[in-house]
């Protein structure tokens, strides 16, 4: 107990509340794709994102790359599309997340998501199931990363 309110005393000397640290959140996450194009067909055509930025841009080192979101409908962070860039990076595409199911993605409406996407041909590697927290079912998206659909039971 003791060393519990030590460690609440430190932390909020080292990161007190203020104005500036009220408001967080995840502006991006990437995910290393094999080429832009097809990833965007994935996300805006199949998926229903929208195409938040599409633009050109530079490696650290000075090469042309493209900077490209994704982002839900009414979401606010978006999924940054990273063409891989080397040996390591091209490995890693497909397998961010080690096998595991590493991204989430939300609906409102579980069942014509769901329906939706089947139709579209996206990969449901488990079938839907409820759970504590709701419905869900396990999808691949173009690269063979593993997401949650998740919705309301």
């Amino acid at each position: 107990m003791i060393a519990a309110q030590f460690m609440i005393a430190v932390a909020s000397q080292v990161w007190p509340a203020s104005p500036s640290l009220r408001s967080m959140h995840i502006e991006h996450v990437a995910v290393i794709v094999d080429d832009y194009d097809s990833a965007i067909e994935f996300f805006v055509e199949v998926l229903g994102f929208e195409l938040v930025d599409d633009m050109p841009s530079l490696t650290n080192d000075g090469r042309p790359k493209r900077w490209v979101v994704v982002r839900p409908p009414g979401a606010q962070t978006g999924v940054l599309l990273a063409r891989a860039d080397g040996e390591d990076q091209r490995v890693a595409v497909g397998d961010q997340f080690a096998g595991r199911v590493g991204l989430f993605l939300r609906v409102d409406d579980f069942e014509t998501a769901y329906t939706r996407m089947v139709d579209r041909g996206v990969v449901f590697v488990r079938a839907p199931r409820d759970e504590s927290y709701g419905r869900v079912a396990v999808f691949v998206d173009m690269s063979g990363n593993k997401w949650d659909l998740l919705g309301p039971s």
